[in-house]
């Protein structure tokens, strides 16, 4: 992975508090408890903030945030469950929001890819295919 999505969570997790509005000061506690914790207590916040994405189905950065923690979530605890969640979020979010910001909708498409083969799922689909052909690599 060419970048750190932890690091992308917390820098695009910010910019969602225009988005949140009045349900932002529960979204930092829910990300400092997953931040800093682990085992039931960071899950529990991580489901906490799946669910308020729900309830904000425009909020990009939040969306954006969502699959970064998911990644990290996934890391944390390997079950296929994590790995359907993010290839599910990154796919909702590649749909709505391709035309958006390129650098977290190249990263989002990376991830999404990670996802993929975190399911033991070998073939890749056209949109991947067409993203790995257009991406400049080594001398192009």
């Amino acid at each position: 992975m060419r970048f750190d999505p932890a690091l992308a969570a917390q820098d695009v997790f910010r910019e969602s508090q225009q988005e949140l509005g009045p349900d932002w000061d529960a979204a930092v506690e829910w990300e400092q408890t997953f931040s800093s914790s682990a085992g039931a207590e960071a899950r529990e916040a991580y489901e906490r903030l799946l669910a308020l994405a729900h309830h904000y189905p425009t909020a990009r950065s939040f969306h954006a945030f969502c699959i970064y923690i998911t990644w990290q979530q996934a890391a944390e605890e390997p079950i296929a469950r994590h790995f359907e969640t993010g290839f599910r979020l990154c796919e909702s979010y590649l749909a709505t929001y391709k035309a958006s910001d390129p650098v977290h909708v190249e990263r989002i498409t990376e991830l999404r890819a990670s996802f993929w083969r975190g399911l033991g799922l070998q073939e890749e689909d056209e949109l991947l295919i067409d993203y790995q052909n257009d991406t400049p690599k080594g001398s192009d």
